[in-house]
């Protein structure tokens, strides 16, 4: 008999939030017509701060569900949060896909739409305010808020940087709830 343990990866995986964000048949033109296959992209996060995407292409729509999921868990990155939101305006492109995050107070809501909003909602970001610009391409825009996310910085290290405190850098209506 086998003895079979539970990896660290198995256990997050039973917590870990999963979003299909697109299938789509995809073909190959071959000197004898064409060979149609499936791309699966989804999102995986922890909503606490972790996100991955994964892309994956099969004959079937499940085998390339499996890829994807496979990915999506091996390529999770650490976000830097600032309590329900982000803690900076951002930006990022990706082909010609623009996506702008803005942090929100808390009780705004996700304001986002599409692959954007899923995104978000993986990570565990529940007020932000988002503009998709440029191109609408959901893979490109989806890769685009991943890329702004990623080059979020944690409040201390800015501080640190700037040679200021923590307290300076709050977004304005928390540095109001502390004045007043």
């Amino acid at each position: 008999m086998m003895n079979y343990q539970v990896t660290e990866n198995e256990q997050q995986g039973d917590a870990l939030d999963e979003r299909v964000i697109e299938i789509a048949r995809v073909a190959k033109v071959v000197k004898g017509g064409r060979r149609f296959q499936f791309r699966v992209t989804l999102i995986m996060g922890d909503n606490h701060g972790k996100v991955g995407m994964g892309i994956g292409k099969a004959n079937a729509v499940p085998d390339a569900m499996r890829k994807a999921t496979d990915r999506a868990r091996k390529d999770l990155h650490s976000i830097h949060l600032s309590k329900t939101t982000i803690p900076h305006q951002t930006t990022a492109k990706v082909g010609g896909s623009i996506v702008l995050l803005k942090p929100a107070s808390p009780g705004t809501g996700v304001i986002a739409g599409g692959g954007v909003r899923a995104v978000l909602e993986a990570v565990g970001i529940h007020d932000i305010l988002t503009k998709s610009l440029g191109s609408s391409n959901v893979l490109n825009s989806v890769q685009a808020t991943l890329h702004a996310l990623e080059a979020l910085k944690s409040p201390q290290e800015e501080a640190a940087r700037r040679g200021k405190s923590v307290d300076d850098l709050l977004p304005y209506w928390e540095r109001r709830k502390k004045h007043g």
